[in-house]
Protein backbone atom coordinates (compact mmCIF):
# COMPACT_ATOMS: atom_id res chain seq x y z
CA UNK A 1 0.00 0.00 0.00
CA UNK A 2 3.04 2.68 1.22
CA UNK A 3 5.00 1.75 -2.32
CA UNK A 4 1.44 2.30 -4.10
CA UNK A 5 1.13 5.68 -2.61
CA UNK A 6 4.79 6.69 -3.13
CA UNK A 7 4.49 5.93 -6.97
CA UNK A 8 1.10 7.57 -7.28
CA UNK A 9 2.84 10.35 -5.94
CA UNK A 10 5.32 10.65 -8.02
CA UNK A 11 3.31 10.33 -10.84
CA UNK A 12 1.23 13.08 -9.80
CA UNK A 13 4.20 15.37 -9.46
CA UNK A 14 5.42 14.47 -13.27
CA UNK A 15 1.65 15.12 -14.02
CA UNK A 16 1.43 18.70 -13.14
CA UNK A 17 5.14 19.39 -13.78
CA UNK A 18 3.31 18.51 -17.57
CA UNK A 19 0.39 20.28 -17.59
CA UNK A 20 2.44 23.27 -16.05
CA UNK A 21 4.91 22.90 -19.08
CA UNK A 22 2.30 22.71 -21.52
CA UNK A 23 0.27 25.77 -20.34
CA UNK A 24 3.33 27.88 -20.34
CA UNK A 25 3.78 26.69 -23.85
CA UNK A 26 0.42 27.35 -25.26
CA UNK A 27 0.28 31.00 -23.50
CA UNK A 28 3.36 32.42 -25.56
CA UNK A 29 0.92 31.53 -28.04
CA UNK A 30 -1.96 33.56 -26.93
CA UNK A 31 -2.88 36.91 -28.98
CA UNK A 32 -2.70 40.26 -27.00
CA UNK A 33 -0.16 42.12 -24.78
CA UNK A 34 -0.95 42.01 -20.81
CA UNK A 35 1.12 45.25 -20.75
CA UNK A 36 -1.21 46.89 -22.84
CA UNK A 37 -4.48 45.35 -21.18
CA UNK A 38 -3.22 47.00 -17.75
CA UNK A 39 -1.68 50.48 -19.40
CA UNK A 40 -3.77 50.96 -22.40
CA UNK A 41 -3.07 51.75 -26.20
CA UNK A 42 -1.94 55.40 -25.05
CA UNK A 43 0.79 54.15 -22.35
CA UNK A 44 4.50 55.46 -23.14
CA UNK A 45 7.52 53.05 -24.02
CA UNK A 46 9.23 54.06 -20.68
CA UNK A 47 5.93 52.92 -19.06
CA UNK A 48 5.74 49.91 -21.05
CA UNK A 49 9.47 49.12 -19.87
CA UNK A 50 9.09 49.80 -16.75
CA UNK A 51 6.05 47.62 -16.43
CA UNK A 52 7.32 44.46 -18.38
CA UNK A 53 10.57 44.91 -16.63
CA UNK A 54 8.45 44.49 -13.03
CA UNK A 55 6.45 41.70 -14.20
CA UNK A 56 9.38 40.11 -15.55
CA UNK A 57 8.23 39.84 -19.08
CA UNK A 58 11.53 41.21 -20.59
CA UNK A 59 13.20 38.06 -19.89
CA UNK A 60 13.59 35.27 -22.49
CA UNK A 61 10.50 32.55 -22.01
CA UNK A 62 12.97 29.80 -21.18
CA UNK A 63 14.36 31.94 -18.23
CA UNK A 64 10.94 32.99 -17.15
CA UNK A 65 9.57 29.61 -17.39
CA UNK A 66 12.73 28.22 -14.86
CA UNK A 67 11.90 30.96 -12.42
CA UNK A 68 8.55 30.55 -12.51
CA UNK A 69 9.14 26.82 -11.73
CA UNK A 70 11.61 27.35 -9.25
CA UNK A 71 9.10 29.76 -7.15
CA UNK A 72 6.70 26.71 -7.34
CA UNK A 73 8.47 24.43 -5.93
CA UNK A 74 8.57 26.81 -2.70
CA UNK A 75 4.29 26.49 -2.84
CA UNK A 76 4.77 30.79 -4.68
CA UNK A 77 2.41 30.77 -7.55
CA UNK A 78 3.52 34.65 -8.26
CA UNK A 79 1.78 37.65 -8.37
CA UNK A 80 -1.54 38.25 -10.36
CA UNK A 81 -0.84 41.41 -13.40
CA UNK A 82 -4.90 42.01 -13.16
CA UNK A 83 -5.52 41.96 -9.67
CA UNK A 84 -1.87 42.97 -8.46
CA UNK A 85 -2.13 40.10 -5.23
CA UNK A 86 -0.61 36.98 -4.72
CA UNK A 87 -2.03 34.11 -7.26
CA UNK A 88 -2.02 31.64 -4.27
CA UNK A 89 -4.15 34.51 -2.03
CA UNK A 90 -6.83 34.96 -5.27
CA UNK A 91 -7.13 31.18 -5.67
CA UNK A 92 -7.70 30.61 -1.93
CA UNK A 93 -10.85 32.76 -1.82
CA UNK A 94 -12.42 31.20 -4.69
CA UNK A 95 -11.33 27.80 -4.29
CA UNK A 96 -13.85 26.48 -1.79
CA UNK A 97 -17.20 28.11 -3.45
CA UNK A 98 -15.94 26.48 -6.90
CA UNK A 99 -14.99 22.98 -4.61
CA UNK A 100 -18.14 23.03 -3.12
CA UNK A 101 -20.02 23.57 -5.82
CA UNK A 102 -18.47 20.31 -7.46
CA UNK A 103 -18.99 18.30 -4.56
CA UNK A 104 -22.41 18.81 -4.26
CA UNK A 105 -23.11 18.22 -8.40
CA UNK A 106 -20.88 14.96 -7.90
CA UNK A 107 -23.16 13.70 -4.94
CA UNK A 108 -26.26 15.02 -6.31
CA UNK A 109 -25.36 13.42 -9.38
CA UNK A 110 -24.66 9.78 -7.80
CA UNK A 111 -27.82 10.27 -6.07
CA UNK A 112 -29.87 10.96 -9.06
CA UNK A 113 -28.26 8.11 -11.27
CA UNK A 114 -28.26 5.06 -8.80
CA UNK A 115 -31.79 5.10 -7.09
CA UNK A 116 -32.83 5.13 -10.88
CA UNK A 117 -30.37 2.80 -12.04
CA UNK A 118 -31.79 0.11 -9.62
CA UNK A 119 -35.39 0.99 -10.49
CA UNK A 120 -34.49 0.80 -14.55
CA UNK A 121 -32.73 -3.12 -13.71
CA UNK A 122 -35.23 -4.03 -11.34
CA UNK A 123 -38.76 -2.94 -12.58
CA UNK A 124 -38.13 -3.81 -16.81
CA UNK A 125 -40.92 -1.68 -17.74
CA UNK A 126 -39.46 1.58 -16.65
CA UNK A 127 -35.88 0.47 -18.07
CA UNK A 128 -37.16 2.15 -21.77
CA UNK A 129 -38.82 5.32 -19.93
CA UNK A 130 -35.32 6.07 -18.03
CA UNK A 131 -33.12 5.28 -20.53
CA UNK A 132 -34.79 7.48 -22.77
CA UNK A 133 -34.65 10.45 -19.99
CA UNK A 134 -31.50 10.03 -19.24
CA UNK A 135 -30.36 10.40 -22.69
CA UNK A 136 -32.55 13.57 -23.08
CA UNK A 137 -30.60 14.82 -20.21
CA UNK A 138 -26.98 13.96 -21.96
CA UNK A 139 -27.92 15.50 -24.80
CA UNK A 140 -29.01 19.37 -23.46
CA UNK A 141 -26.24 21.66 -23.46
CA UNK A 142 -24.94 22.54 -19.72
CA UNK A 143 -25.63 25.99 -19.65
CA UNK A 144 -29.25 25.88 -21.50
CA UNK A 145 -30.05 23.57 -18.20
CA UNK A 146 -28.82 26.39 -16.62
CA UNK A 147 -30.95 29.00 -17.77
CA UNK A 148 -34.15 26.91 -18.02
CA UNK A 149 -34.00 25.74 -14.12
CA UNK A 150 -33.24 29.61 -13.32
CA UNK A 151 -36.37 30.73 -15.23
CA UNK A 152 -37.84 28.03 -13.32
CA UNK A 153 -36.98 28.33 -9.72
CA UNK A 154 -36.18 31.30 -9.42
CA UNK A 155 -37.34 33.94 -11.90
CA UNK A 156 -40.88 32.00 -12.74
CA UNK A 157 -41.03 30.39 -9.09
CA UNK A 158 -38.79 32.15 -6.79
CA UNK A 159 -37.72 29.41 -4.63
CA UNK A 160 -34.22 29.61 -4.78
CA UNK A 161 -32.32 33.06 -5.47
CA UNK A 162 -30.95 33.83 -9.31
CA UNK A 163 -27.17 34.49 -8.99
CA UNK A 164 -24.61 35.59 -6.71
CA UNK A 165 -23.21 34.11 -3.53
CA UNK A 166 -22.84 35.50 0.45
CA UNK A 167 -20.24 33.47 1.14
CA UNK A 168 -20.61 30.59 4.22
CA UNK A 169 -21.14 32.42 7.09
CA UNK A 170 -24.38 31.54 6.91
CA UNK A 171 -24.47 27.67 5.34
CA UNK A 172 -28.36 27.64 4.53
CA UNK A 173 -28.09 30.44 2.72
CA UNK A 174 -24.80 29.29 1.12
CA UNK A 175 -26.37 26.15 0.15
CA UNK A 176 -30.13 28.01 -0.79
CA UNK A 177 -27.33 30.12 -3.39
CA UNK A 178 -25.39 26.49 -4.50
CA UNK A 179 -28.98 24.42 -4.93
CA UNK A 180 -29.11 25.24 -8.99
CA UNK A 181 -25.79 25.37 -10.16
CA UNK A 182 -25.34 22.24 -7.88
CA UNK A 183 -28.66 20.59 -9.70
CA UNK A 184 -27.24 22.12 -12.90
CA UNK A 185 -24.13 19.99 -13.10
CA UNK A 186 -25.96 16.59 -11.01
CA UNK A 187 -28.50 17.01 -14.24
CA UNK A 188 -25.31 16.88 -16.47
CA UNK A 189 -24.01 14.25 -15.53
CA UNK A 190 -26.47 11.98 -14.08
CA UNK A 191 -27.10 10.46 -17.34
CA UNK A 192 -23.58 9.13 -17.83
CA UNK A 193 -23.29 7.32 -13.80
CA UNK A 194 -26.79 6.14 -14.62
CA UNK A 195 -26.01 4.21 -18.19
CA UNK A 196 -22.70 3.26 -16.28
CA UNK A 197 -24.51 1.38 -13.31
CA UNK A 198 -27.33 0.55 -15.16
CA UNK A 199 -25.13 -1.76 -17.54
CA UNK A 200 -22.67 -2.52 -14.54
CA UNK A 201 -25.54 -3.82 -12.44
CA UNK A 202 -27.14 -6.22 -15.77
CA UNK A 203 -23.89 -7.47 -16.13
CA UNK A 204 -23.85 -8.58 -12.64
CA UNK A 205 -27.19 -9.90 -12.40
CA UNK A 206 -26.25 -12.42 -14.74
CA UNK A 207 -23.50 -13.88 -12.84
CA UNK A 208 -23.46 -17.59 -11.16
CA UNK A 209 -23.30 -16.33 -7.43
CA UNK A 210 -26.53 -14.06 -8.01
CA UNK A 211 -28.53 -17.09 -9.58
CA UNK A 212 -27.53 -19.15 -6.38
CA UNK A 213 -29.10 -16.05 -4.42
CA UNK A 214 -32.04 -16.31 -5.95
CA UNK A 215 -32.10 -20.42 -5.69
CA UNK A 216 -32.13 -19.84 -2.25
CA UNK A 217 -35.29 -17.87 -2.18
CA UNK A 218 -33.87 -14.61 -1.32
CA UNK A 219 -36.46 -11.76 -2.48
CA UNK A 220 -35.17 -9.56 -5.85
CA UNK A 221 -34.93 -6.78 -4.39
CA UNK A 222 -32.23 -7.99 -1.34
CA UNK A 223 -30.74 -9.93 -4.15
CA UNK A 224 -30.32 -6.56 -6.38
CA UNK A 225 -29.15 -4.45 -2.73
CA UNK A 226 -27.33 -7.22 -0.65
CA UNK A 227 -25.27 -8.81 -3.73
CA UNK A 228 -25.04 -6.85 -6.58
CA UNK A 229 -25.03 -3.27 -5.67
CA UNK A 230 -21.22 -3.54 -4.03
CA UNK A 231 -19.75 -5.13 -7.01
CA UNK A 232 -21.34 -3.25 -9.93
CA UNK A 233 -20.32 -0.44 -8.25
CA UNK A 234 -16.24 -0.75 -8.70
CA UNK A 235 -16.99 0.60 -12.84
CA UNK A 236 -19.09 3.39 -11.14
CA UNK A 237 -16.47 4.38 -8.77
CA UNK A 238 -13.90 4.76 -11.99
CA UNK A 239 -16.49 7.22 -13.75
CA UNK A 240 -16.64 9.07 -10.69
CA UNK A 241 -13.07 9.70 -10.56
CA UNK A 242 -13.31 11.42 -14.58
CA UNK A 243 -16.74 13.11 -13.94
CA UNK A 244 -14.76 14.80 -11.05
CA UNK A 245 -12.46 16.42 -13.66
CA UNK A 246 -15.42 17.24 -15.52
CA UNK A 247 -17.23 19.09 -13.19
CA UNK A 248 -14.45 21.42 -12.33
CA UNK A 249 -14.68 22.56 -15.73
CA UNK A 250 -18.13 22.84 -16.05
CA UNK A 251 -18.25 24.86 -13.54
CA UNK A 252 -17.16 27.55 -15.26
CA UNK A 253 -20.11 27.60 -17.51
CA UNK A 254 -22.28 27.06 -14.47
CA UNK A 255 -20.86 29.99 -12.30
CA UNK A 256 -21.29 32.31 -15.50
CA UNK A 257 -25.17 31.40 -15.98
CA UNK A 258 -25.58 31.90 -12.62
CA UNK A 259 -23.01 34.84 -11.75
CA UNK A 260 -21.19 33.27 -8.96
CA UNK A 261 -17.42 34.32 -7.94
CA UNK A 262 -15.36 30.88 -8.41
CA UNK A 263 -12.70 29.91 -10.15
CA UNK A 264 -14.46 29.73 -13.53
CA UNK A 265 -14.99 33.78 -13.28
CA UNK A 266 -11.54 33.88 -12.22
CA UNK A 267 -10.08 31.97 -15.21
CA UNK A 268 -12.23 33.65 -17.52
CA UNK A 269 -11.17 36.78 -16.53
CA UNK A 270 -7.48 35.82 -16.14
CA UNK A 271 -7.59 34.80 -20.11
CA UNK A 272 -9.13 37.84 -20.87
CA UNK A 273 -6.46 39.90 -18.74
CA UNK A 274 -3.72 37.50 -20.59
CA UNK A 275 -2.87 36.90 -16.91
CA UNK A 276 -0.15 34.63 -17.51
CA UNK A 277 0.41 34.01 -13.52
CA UNK A 278 -2.63 33.87 -12.58
CA UNK A 279 -3.77 31.25 -15.60
CA UNK A 280 -0.42 29.22 -15.15
CA UNK A 281 -1.65 28.86 -11.18
CA UNK A 282 -5.53 28.06 -11.94
CA UNK A 283 -4.15 25.41 -14.49
CA UNK A 284 -1.40 23.53 -11.69
CA UNK A 285 -4.47 23.29 -9.16
CA UNK A 286 -7.66 22.11 -11.88
CA UNK A 287 -4.59 19.39 -12.80
CA UNK A 288 -3.69 18.93 -8.70
CA UNK A 289 -7.31 18.03 -8.10
CA UNK A 290 -7.93 15.48 -10.88
CA UNK A 291 -5.34 13.95 -9.38
CA UNK A 292 -6.58 13.63 -5.97
CA UNK A 293 -10.09 12.60 -7.57
CA UNK A 294 -8.32 9.76 -9.16
CA UNK A 295 -6.19 8.39 -6.46
CA UNK A 296 -9.57 8.43 -3.70
CA UNK A 297 -11.30 6.56 -6.83
CA UNK A 298 -8.14 3.74 -6.74
CA UNK A 299 -8.26 3.79 -2.65
CA UNK A 300 -12.08 3.49 -3.04
CA UNK A 301 -11.27 0.09 -5.17
CA UNK A 302 -10.03 -1.67 -2.55
CA UNK A 303 -12.66 -0.92 -0.01
CA UNK A 304 -15.21 -1.76 -2.24
CA UNK A 305 -13.32 -5.38 -3.31
CA UNK A 306 -11.25 -6.97 -0.92
CA UNK A 307 -9.64 -8.57 -4.35
CA UNK A 308 -8.07 -5.54 -4.91
CA UNK A 309 -4.10 -5.40 -4.10
CA UNK A 310 -2.15 -2.33 -4.46
CA UNK A 311 1.14 -4.10 -5.49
Amino acid sequence: MLAFLLRRLLLALATLWLASSLVFAFLLLLPGDPVQAILGLEASPEAREALERALGLDKPPGERYLLWLGRVAQLDLGESIRYGKAVGELIGERLPLTLGLVLLGLGGALLLALPLALLAVRFRPWDLALSGLMAFLQSVPTFFLGVVLLYALAVHLPLFPASGFPGFAEPQEALRHLFLPALTLALSRAAILFRMARGSLLEVMGQDYIRTARAKGLPEGLVLLKHALRPASLPLVTVLGLEGGFLLTGAVVVEAVFALPGLGSLALTALEARDYPLLQGLVLLLAGLIVLFNLAVDLLYGLLDPRVEYA
